[in-house]
């Protein structure tokens, strides 16, 4: 049984006359004919009472007509319903990204694509990088904002760098600077940390592999004067005095505390998105992807990378 059967069928009903119905199907009228003799082969029942000028539904076409009607009302449906995802009217995007990028970068992101596709569902992941990679490769995601290079090996993933993105110490309004060894203000460097208590965040978390790397780097193990937080709760503890911290610089520039920045070469991390490379994302994901490289690359370029 073929859809177009139904078609041809519903408009024979209707207009109770095969000419008729193939010319509002567009069809020529022995085609119509032939496919409806077929369903009704198939069916092993006649649908139409077929006398000279005068074509009525037998029992069996009675029968068939609602189940019809509903068949092609549901395909119609379908159909819309896909060529609106298509067309980006309506559909979801399930975005991953580290807590720190949620607190800078997403949000603006995520309104310039809502502002194009309203009707497009927005879902968001937050996590660290690790975790995110974890998600994506379960399939629960469809991009996600990673920090690279991953610590550790995970799936096969498809990536792109967006930005490489600063990082600069914050610390209280109303407490002392940080200053380097030598007695300048204006920069510091990684040592300069040292025997420094810092506002640490939670293990697991990016930054906080990063901060503790550049640390024995240098040559030292961190102090940490509190730790365990997400990026809110860090900055909470900054402000509080309890510790300086290591933080992206657009979060920085966004959390009212005094922003420090560090000596050239400096401390920077690279944000890359990523998706499962054995799956292309969805049309809807894709165009997120270009807003992602449209919004990124060039506040990157002003970030004083």
């Amino acid at each position: 049984m073929q859809l177009q059967q139904l078609r041809y069928f519903a408009a024979v009903a209707d207009t109770r006359h095969f000419t008729r119905a193939a010319q509002r199907e567009h069809v020529a009228q022995p085609s119509l004919s032939q496919q409806i003799r077929s369903l009704e082969r198939e069916l092993g029942a006649e649908l139409f009472h077929r006398a000279r000028g005068h074509i009525s539904l037998t029992d069996a076409g009675e029968a068939l007509l609602p189940l019809a009607r509903r068949i092609l009302a549901d395909t119609e449906t379908a159909r819309r319903e896909v060529q609106e995802v298509a067309q980006l009217r309506r559909g979801r995007v399930r975005l991953g990204a580290t807590p720190s990028l949620c607190a800078s970068l997403v949000p603006d992101v995520l309104r310039a694509f809502h502002e194009r596709y309203p009707g497009v569902e927005l879902v968001v992941h937050e996590d660290g990088s690790q975790d995110l990679v974890r998600v994506l490769a379960a399939g629960e995601l469809d991009l996600a904002l990673i920090i690279t290079p991953l610590a550790a090996q995970g799936p096969v993933l498809a990536t792109a760098e967006l930005l490489s993105e600063e990082l600069v110490v914050v610390s209280a309004p109303d407490a002392p600077a940080p200053v380097r060894r030598s007695g300048s203000r204006s920069r510091i460097r990684v040592e300069d940390l040292r025997d420094r208590p810092l506002a640490m965040f939670r293990r697991g978390y990016d930054l906080r592999e990063l901060t503790v790397a550049a640390c024995r780097e240098a040559g030292f193990e961190p102090v940490f004067g509190v730790e365990g937080g997400e990026m809110d709760a860090v900055l909470g503890f900054v402000r509080a005095g309890l510790g300086v911290a290591v933080v992206p610089r657009m979060v920085a520039d966004r959390s009212g505390l005094r922003v420090t920045r560090f000596a050239a070469p400096g401390l920077h991390r690279t944000i890359s998105v990523a998706h499962r490379a054995d799956v292309s994302p969805p049309r809807a994901a894709r165009e997120l992807q270009l807003i992602l490289a449209e919004r990124l690359r060039p506040e990157g370029a002003r970030g004083g990378v």
